[in-house]
Order: structure tokens, then sequence, then C-alpha cells
């Protein structure tokens, strides 16, 4: 009885401070989103206006859809590098669908669809082949960018009287669409994180995946759930977009989008090493529109032929070969007058391919 009364004191300061520590996490960038909006405030007089306010928040709505997904990877110690080519694909489907007179409204579910599908190509590589998510998502990013460039025929797909443009256009009770469905994104987000088992999982898988594994979750099944979420809610993100746009794009549709469904979560106050992160401290991060940031993201992964392949070839010395490869690839498919969409799915399909080659050599070197 006297080690409980002892320990009590003890444990209840614990918990205040991991409470604490989840609300630095949930705020941490809350007082510069103040300081913005309050330094704005006091140099334009239209700033803190309805108007102006509602500008910001569709602007940032796309990014929050895209970013509360990411916040699933990133917990799961992953990332997703193709979210924006993903996006650029499911508005191209989107588009080509709501062409029928009659079942216009279908684009809708065909984009999100769609953006399902890619994104459990993505999970059930990482998930059953036990692929590394970012060179996976690395390889996705550019076939799926071809993709998106090939099912549009490399051309702008327009729709002038399309059937759901009232998403990116209209408002209920003043409040525009993308903001009400970016806000409902949000809080499914919480409720799935918070109340449901899966919730929970997530959280360990990301935290310990081996621990996770002997504990009885299905690990794969998470990773899959995931990856597959943040697919789909890239697919509503390509809706939310053409609607605005009326139009998509293959080639420019969705660019850097990624980076900034990154910054937004990391400076929201996930980690990325996995298991610690909210999805309020992503919405935060979201509305600060981390420019700086997305810059410094950028500036990186926009020349992933010289920084990216260095990280792929010290995974393994087998692998040291694959750069001479994709340049020899890259050459001989120029020669042949292979059109650059296809280039981009051959590049991405062989990246992919030769990570998956290495590690089943690496599991067969084992056994």
């Amino acid at each position: 009885m006297s080690l409980t009364l002892e320990n009590s004191p003890r444990v209840d300061a614990i918990s205040r401070r991991e409470r604490a520590k989840e609300w630095m996490r949930t705020l941490g960038m809350l007082p510069v989103l103040v300081l913005l909006l309050v330094g704005f405030a006091l140099m334009t007089d239209s700033f803190m206006t309805w108007q102006n306010l509602s500008i910001i928040t569709q602007q940032a709505s796309v990014n929050v859809v895209l970013a509360a997904g990411m916040t699933f990877v990133i917990l799961t110690a992953g990332i997703d590098l193709s979210v924006g080519a993903i996006l650029a694909a499911s508005a191209v489907v989107a588009l080509q669908a709501s062409m029928s007179p009659q079942y216009g409204m279908l684009g809708i579910f065909a984009g999100i669809g769609f953006g399902l599908l890619l994104g459990l190509v993505n999970g059930g590589l990482i998930a059953f082949m036990r692929l590394p998510p970012f060179i996976v998502t690395l390889g996705a990013l550019t076939a799926m960018r071809g993709l998106a460039r090939l099912l549009a025929d490399d051309k702008t797909v327009f729709n002038p009287d399309l059937p759901f443009a009232f998403i990116g256009n209209d408002s209920v009770l003043g409040v525009p669409w993308l903001v009400i469905i970016a806000v409902a994104v949000i809080a499914m987000s919480w409720f799935i994180l918070r109340r449901t088992v899966m919730g929970v999982q997530i959280y360990s898988v990301g935290g310990n995946p081996e621990a996770a594994r002997l504990s009885g979750i299905k690990v794969w099944k998470v990773l899959l759930f995931v990856y597959a979420l943040s697919g789909a809610l890239a697919g509503l993100g390509a809706v939310m977009s053409a609607s605005r746009l009326f139009a998509a794009n293959g080639l420019q549709l969705g660019q850097s989008y990624e980076l900034d469904a990154i910054a937004a979560v990391i400076l929201g106050g996930t980690s990325f090493t996995g298991g610690v992160g909210t999805i309020g401290g992503t919405l935060i991060g979201a509305l600060i529109k981390p420019a700086l940031a997305t810059l410094a993201i950028f500036t990186f992964l926009s020349q992933w032929n010289s920084f990216v392949w260095p990280l792929v070839v010290i995974q393994s010395g087998s692998m040291r070969t694959v750069p001479l490869i994709i340049a020899v690839l890259t050459n001989g498919l120029v020669l042949l007058g292979v059109s650059d969409i296809w280039q981009y799915i051959i590049k991405g399909i062989v990246i992919i391919g030769a990570v998956a080659l290495d590690r089943y050599r690496q599991s067969g070197a084992r056994t």
C-alpha cells in the first residue's frame, strides 16, 4: 500500500508531462499561425475580411486533405511521394468520367476510386514485398505522372459543363464546399486515429513494427490501409482541384503537392520516425502554408538524380549499377524515339523493380 501511495504522485506527474507534450505537439505551430494572422492584419485592413479568409481556406483545403492522408502514412514511419502524381491521374479520370451526359456525377467516385486503386498498388508493394516506402513511392511518382499524361493523351482535359463544379465554386451558408470537405476529412481522420482500433494499431506500427507484429497486429493490413487511404484522399483532392479548374493536365497538375503535404505534417508535430503525431497539428501546419520548408524539401527532391541515387545505392552494394542502368535506359529510349510519357512510366517501374530484385536477393542470401 505504501508503495502505491509513494508512486502515485510520480505517476500523476509523468501523466501530466505526457499530456503537456501532446499539447505541445498539437499546438507547436499555432503561435506561428497566430503571429502571421496578427501581423498581416496590422499591415493591411483587407487581410482579415471574410472574403480574404475564405480565399485562404479554399487555397489550403486541397493541401489539408492531402496532408491528412500523409499523416496516416508518416505515423507508420513511411512516406508517400506519389500523392501529387496520383492527384493528377485521378483528376484526369474524374474529368473523363464527367463527360457522360447522364452519369457525369460518377466522375467524383471515379476520381476517388482511381486514387484508392493507385494507393493500394503502393501499399501492396510496401506491405507484401516489404520494399522501402521512399523508393516505392519515388518510383510511383515517376510512373504515375507518366500514367496521368498517357490517360490525357498529354493534353489538357477540359469540361466546361462539369456536373460537380459546385464543389469548387459554391458554398453552404457562406462556407465554401472545399472548406466543408476539408473539415470533414480532418474530423474523420481524428475519429479513426483516436477512437478506433485501427488508429491504435497505426501508432503501434509506427512506434515499433516488430513489437506490433509480435502482439498480434497484422502489420500488412495497417500498411495497406494507410497507403490506400492516402491514395483515396489524393483522389478526393483531385476532384476538388478539377472542380475549381474545370480541367486537368497530367503534366502540370499536382506538381510538388506532396512536398506541401509533407511539410504540413512535419511542421504540425508528426515525427518522421513514426508513432508520434496528431491530425490537429497537421491542420495547423497546412494552414501556415510553409513556403520555406516546402522550398527546402523541393530543392532536395527536385534534384533526385543528384541526391536520391546515393540514398538508393548505399542500401546495398548490388544497387550500385542502378544509376548507370537508368542512364543507359534513358539514352536508349530517346534513340528509339520512345515518347517521354512512356519514359516516365518505364523508369518508374525499373526503379521499383531494381529495389524488389535487390530485396529478393538479400532474402535468398539469408536463407
